[in-house]
């Protein structure tokens, strides 16, 4: 038996109830139009990149009225496409925001409901009956990789995402590890590739601190992405790219806020960690500028869905204060807060010819990505029956919304 508690859109905080405390409402967004019985990308079955950033705040976007910090390329994209103002993340929180992102389940359901301890990496680990949107559009005839942090299975573990659905991966696997910009390795695949990086302490991540810092991992993350866009060839692909931008480094105290430089911000008079976490958010936006200008380049960009959003509300760790910039805009609340800031994201969809450009304030959250995706993939048949989320075509194709009645 199942029991769902009306949320009125807006209201999540005052009405979600001691369920989220687990993490909170879904949907997620794409469109679906009829599948095609080919395994060419076509209006039918779009590529698909989908962005996540990682504790970006619902005002830290020019798009979503930030003033200061600066996000032409993020601007454009909204521009361009469709613009939520009533999105929601999966939870409050890293990992069953993410959770619920790949498999569709609100955490009422989903199998991880909270950023486990480093004692109990089982309940944040991906089990091998749970059926991720990389599975599903993978068993689709699409090629699959992700970029950036998984958070949802340790090395060694049925949850590693090689076996959930991507055939290529580069980055982190433990939310732990993803803290430091400067590691001693990353992954790719499920082999560990050294880094220069020097990381004291024991294995595996060390004092989650760098002496000797070489490598940014964000921008390691991004090039393998670009690369791995440049060898796609007829095939449709997902491209998850999840950076861990502006997440702070938690072990590094108020130094947290990890950055090669601080660009534009250097010469202002604000403290330190702001100009930090302003330039991290200016790099995030230039490296999502150098994945649209690839897709130009290789001629896909009329024929890929880009889909941006973030895991929870903005942070205020490694030093940095969310109210400096106003990074949760008109909300109450930051991450880890069970009111709007710590949940409303940005939600921005970018299909050239299809989506028209334009602001919706449909109700939509992470769950509804699966079955989204799989509707565009021709595979909307692999959906699990009692899954949380709704397919959001119509919105994006500007028909009539399904709205729900409730979230959650």
């Amino acid at each position: 038996m199942s029991c769902r508690m009306p949320v009125p859109a807006g209201t999540v905080g005052r009405a979600a109830g001691l369920w989220a405390i687990f993490g909170l409402l879904a949907g997620w967004l794409p469109l679906a139009v009829r599948p095609a019985d080919g395994q060419t990308a076509s209006p039918s079955r779009p590529n698909i990149v989908l962005i996540l950033a990682d504790d970006l705040g619902y005002g830290d976007l020019g798009c979503y009225g930030q003033r200061r910090i600066r996000t032409p390329h993020l601007d454009r994209l909204a521009r361009e496409g469709l613009r939520f103002t009533d999105f929601y993340a999966g939870s409050t929180v890293c990992a069953p925001s993410r959770c619920v992102l790949m498999t569709g389940y609100h955490t009422g359901h989903a199998h991880i409901r909270g950023n486990a301890g480093r004692d109990r990496p089982e309940i944040q680990t991906l089990r091998p009956q749970d059926v991720t949107v990389a599975q599903i559009l993978q068993q689709a005839g699409y090629a699959t990789a992700l970029c950036g942090k998984w958070g949802l299975g340790d090395e060694g573990s049925v949850g590693v995402p090689t076996r959930k659905g991507f055939d290529y991966f580069f980055g982190y696997l433990n939310q732990f590890h993803a803290h430091n910009y400067y590691p001693a390795y990353l992954f790719e695949n499920e082999r560990r590739v050294r880094l220069t990086n020097v990381v004291p302490g024991p294995e595996p991540f060390g004092t989650g601190v760098a002496t000797e810092k070489r490598q940014y991992s964000a921008d390691l993350i991004t090039q393998a992405a670009l690369d791995w866009l440049s060898r796609q060839g007829e095939r449709p692909f997902l491209l998850y790219y999840a950076p861990t931008i502006p997440h702070a480094n938690n072990e590094a105290g108020r130094e947290g806020m990890e950055v090669p430089d601080l660009g534009d911000y250097a010469e202002l008079d604000w403290p330190a960690p702001q100009k930090a976490h302003a330039a991290m958010i200016s790099r995030l936006d230039a490296d999502v500028g150098r994945l649209l200008a690839r897709l130009e380049e290789k001629g896909l960009d009329r024929n890929t869905l880009v889909l941006f959003s973030s895991d929870n509300g903005p942070h205020r760790e490694g030093g940095n204060d969310p109210d400096f910039n106003d990074s949760n805009g008109p909300l109450r609340g930051i991450k880890r807060d069970l009111t709007e800031g710590g949940i409303r994201v940005p939600m921005i969809a970018r299909w050239k010819g299809t989506v028209q450009p334009g602001v919706s304030d449909f109700v939509g959250a992470f769950e509804d990505s699966l079955p989204t995706l799989a509707e565009l993939a021709g595979a909307s048949q692999a959906v699990p029956a009692d899954t949380d989320g709704i397919s959001l075509v119509p919105t994006l194709l500007g028909q009539p919304d399904r709205q729900r009645q409730h979230a959650y």
